[in-house]
């Protein structure tokens, strides 16, 4: 992969983000419900995965009616009722055709705007600010809605002790406005990449449940999150001595702590989100961001370094300088600094 050459600022306009907004499922699914069916103890799945409990949704609730609730939630916390593009990442759409996106945004009253979907899986944040970066650059846009949502729990073996313990239903959405590069929330430069050769290593075949080699993944997790994360520092201009925040996709605990051990970022650097949520794919890192910002763990200012990892398989990274913006959860959520809402 090859960074793309470092922009003075002067030339191309920034995609800064200005708000953030979260949505998770309202079912709480413990380790003692999956441990039973699969017959294995408690701490046997939080050892491995890092997970305590994750947030499914019910049967009744599709990927769209996630979507609108965090986009909204998103909107809120911008102070804006209007954007022009809505670009969501999704493995999960509701149907194969149309696309998720158009009916989210028609339920937001965002019509006749550009509105589709992205499939790259737990990546889908880094492809999908990359595609936001380049509306806004080229002034197609002024600012951009975007989405990612999954809704992994029906496409998951309940008997699979690969997958079963692994997934969260969630959404997570953020906006982007036309700013400067430099300026707190300006996205960096995206780093992305694509290896197709190992395509069955995770997969939904046709009218089957996930399939997922886990010692496959992890490995490749491992190596292309850790090298698209340096690649971005480094078309950044950043060392990663500079990075004050760094959050990977939260696929398991296992992954992130070594993700981190490889690019010799410990202790408080390193946000490991997954314990209450499990992992939700594409939202995994805006997460991860909202969480850590209620929580007091990321501050305006910070430096945050960006990596997902996903099927096809895909990855990216990117970076921004952690600006002050409102996280808005659309139901309470586990930090009661999380604005709610209404």
């Amino acid at each position: 992969m090859t960074p793309p050459a470092v922009d003075d600022g002067r030339r191309t306009p920034a995609a800064v983000l200005c708000g953030v907004g979260i949505a998770r499922g309202d079912i709480v699914v413990s380790n003692a419900e999956i441990a039973g069916r699969l017959g294995v103890a408690d701490d046997w799945i939080s050892s491995r995965t890092g997970i305590v409990e994750r947030r499914r949704v019910d049967a009744g609730t599709s990927t769209a009616d996630l979507a609108v609730r965090a986009a909204g939630a998103a909107l809120k916390s911008a102070g804006v009722q209007s954007v022009d593009v809505v670009i969501l990442a999704t493995a999960t759409p509701d149907h194969r055709m149309p696309g998720t996106a158009p009916e989210v945004a028609a339920r937001l009253h965002l019509c006749a705007i550009p509105a589709f979907d992205i499939a790259a899986a737990c990546a889908g944040l880094p492809y999908a600010l990359q595609v936001a970066k380049g509306f806004i650059a080229d002034g197609a846009a002024r600012r951009a809605l975007v989405i990612t949502v999954d809704r992994l729990s029906h496409l998951t073996d309940p008997d699979d002790r690969t997958t079963a313990t692994l997934f969260g239903d969630g959404a997570a959405a953020i906006v982007v406005r036309r700013g400067r590069a430099g300026e707190p929330g300006a996205v960096g430069p995206v780093i992305l990449g694509a290896d197709g050769r190992y395509a069955d290593a995770l997969v939904v075949p046709h009218g089957k449940f996930m399939r997922m080699r886990g010692r496959d993944v992890f490995q490749h997790a491992v190596t292309r999150m850790a090298q698209a994360a340096e690649e971005a520092a480094a078309a950044a201009g950043w060392s990663l001595g500079d990075v004050d925040r760094f959050v990977p996709h939260q696929a398991n605990s296992r992954i992130t702590k070594a993700v981190g051990r490889r690019l010799h970022l410990h202790g408080g650097t390193v946000l490991d989100d997954i314990a209450h949520v499990g992992n939700t794919s594409a939202a995994s890192i805006l997460f991860a961001l909202a969480h850590a910002a209620a929580d007091g763990a990321l501050r305006p200012g910070h430096r945050v370094l960006l990596a997902a990892f996903g099927a096809g398989l895909t990855w990216g990274a990117t970076t921004l300088t952690w600006p002050d913006v409102p996280c808005v959860a659309d139901r309470p959520d586990r930090s009661p600094r999380l604005e709610a809402a209404r």
